[in-house]
């Protein structure tokens, strides 16, 4: 583990292991607050409270339950004097806030309070600076409330409320994630210090993450960015086989093979993603993906990295083995780049890091957005990542291969580990979504470079299908999208594979903002 670096005013590991301390002080309290705080959602089994090292992998537990063992909160001090909600009526959803970010307060007010905010995690929240930062009327203190109520339950010292006093927003039965996409829709700005506060609030769950805080230069916009309610994956190369010691989504190095024509072991009406590289043609079973959201492997001679956001449906593959000169001198020696979970999420993206350099990595764009990598510059090139039904795969590339039952692990993989978690759509916060298509509808993303012109298009996958299997053709702007066994793949008009991957809508739009959208009527 990484010894956490000095932050100002005050080293993240003093504050953790005050922290520590103040958890075990108000054990007694912990257990009230625990029995009233399953309302929070959690991705692989996040919890709604504040842990430090979850006994075991974490994604299947329930998204409304908190996982077994996890038994810790922060300790309730006094209420702040905040008004009376009205119990009567419906949450409200103003298109406006009722504030506007003002000058009122000087920075280093704002700064001090959210210090003081800090300092009292773990003995009980500040409630009078939370007060000072509500009464100020400056809308960007909002952002600090909605990441309390991530940890702490929102009715504890009237957090909620406190968020409708300053917002005129009124929450419902999910106040964190409704108060996190509704800032996230006006686009709020964040409060001077929130980076580094921030930061060091989230280096009190994991002071592994502290190098990801620590670019003054970062790429990444922490106002968008919470807990999925695990821990990093920073496993040693060596025993990546073995499971996380304090609760990661464990990634998955080099799983053995075998031949489609000799496995019968996975149902042809299951789901797998399929990578071919080179000619040689992989499918990694959706169930163990879900378990894995990620894949260390060489396919066709070459080095990949395949994360899956299972929260955005989308499986993509990036090629690890291009090292630009830049980079290479921060690897230490190794010969490619290494792929892990974080625990992080941005609009409910799972965020990636590489192993070597500590550096964040977009999930969805591949590009390094923290670090030394980032630093250097560095972005991953991708290839198509196909989702078929098995079935339909293998009679179509019968030379495929599959990754074997048990992953090479010894484990047995559920059916479903995810138990319809998602089927009622994004449980973490998204923000506002792009209103052409449902929010969890399929598309098969195209992100087309032709010259200088980079075109992103997302093609509804059901409609794709659906034409062609009618005989149909499914065209836009030079793009050709053609079925191959249950899944599609995309080429540019001089019959050369673009790289592409099928994700929700929401996923896709949010990222590539302003994306060419096909349609049955526009083919």
């Amino acid at each position: 583990m990484n010894e956490p670096t000095d932050l100002p005013h005050r080293s993240v590991l003093q504050r953790y292991r005050t922290f520590i301390v103040g958890l075990v002080l108000v054990a007694v309290a912990v257990l009230v607050v625990v029995a009233t705080s399953g309302n929070q959602p959690t991705d692989e089994g996040a919890t709604s409270t504040v842990t430090r090292a979850p006994a075991q992998e974490s994604n299947q537990t329930s998204p409304t339950e908190p996982a077994s063992g996890q038994t810790s909160t922060f300790a309730p001090a006094t209420t702040p004097a905040t008004t009376e909600p009205d119990t009567g009526s419906e949450p409200t959803d103003p298109s406006e806030p009722s504030t506007t970010v003002t000058s009122g307060l000087r920075p280093s007010g704002v700064e001090a309070d959210l210090e003081a905010v800090l300092d009292s995690l773990a003995t009980g929240l500040d409630a009078e600076a939370i007060n000072r930062l509500v009464q100020s009327g400056d809308l960007r203190v909002a952002w600090v409330l909605a990441d309390l109520m991530r940890f702490i339950h929102p009715e504890q010292y009237g957090l909620s409320d406190a968020f409708t006093l300053l917002t005129g927003v009124e929450l419902g039965s999910n106040p964190w994630k409704e108060a996190t996409n509704k800032l996230i829709e006006w686009d709020t700005p964040a409060p001077p210090g929130f980076g580094e506060w921030k930061g060091q609030v989230y280096t009190l769950i994991d002071s592994r993450w502290t190098p990801f805080f620590a670019d003054p230069d970062s790429l990444i916009d922490w106002r968008h960015v919470t807990w999925g309610g695990v821990f990093i994956d920073d496993r040693p190369i060596s025993v990546a086989d073995q499971p996380c010691p304090l609760g990661c989504i464990p990634a998955l190095n080099d799983p053995p093979l075998e031949p489609a024509s000799e496995s019968d072991y996975y149902p042809d009406d299951a789901y797998v993603f399929a990578v071919t590289v080179n000619g040689e043609a992989v499918a990694f079973p959706k169930n163990m993906m879900e378990v894995h959201e990620m894949v260390n492997i060489t396919i066709g001679g070459r080095r990949l990295g395949i994360p899956y956001c299972t929260l955005c449906g989308s499986a993509q593959a990036y090629f690890t083995d291009e090292i630009p000169e830049s980079a290479r001198a921060l690897m230490a020696g190794a010969e490619t780049f290494e792929l892990r979970t974080s625990g992080l999420l941005s609009r409910s993206n799972k965020m990636m890091y590489e192993y070597h350099t500590f550096s964040m990595i977009d999930t969805f764009t591949g590009q390094a957005v923290s670090g030394p990598l980032r630093a250097a510059g560095v972005q991953l090139p991708q290839t198509t990542v196909l989702a078929s039904r098995w079935g339909e795969w293998k009679a179509a590339n019968p030379h495929s291969y599959i990754v074997v039952e048990d992953g090479g692990l010894g484990r047995i993989y559920p059916d479903d580990p995810l138990r319809g978690r998602d089927d009622d759509g994004p449980i973490f916060p998204t923000g506002d979504v792009d209103g052409r298509l449902p929010v969890q509808e399929k598309v098969l993303g195209v992100l087309w470079q032709d010259g200088s012109t980079s075109t992103a298009v997302a093609f509804p996958v059901a409609a794709s299908h659906e034409i062609l299997q009618g005989g149909g053709s499914v065209e836009y702007g030079g793009i050709t999208v053609r079925r191959d066994g249950g899944g599609l793949r995309a080429w540019d008009p001089d019959g050369e594979e673009i790289p592409a991957h099928e994700a929700f809508w929401f996923a896709w739009s949010q990222f590539h903002p302003g994306t060419e959208l096909w349609t049955p009527a526009g083919n």
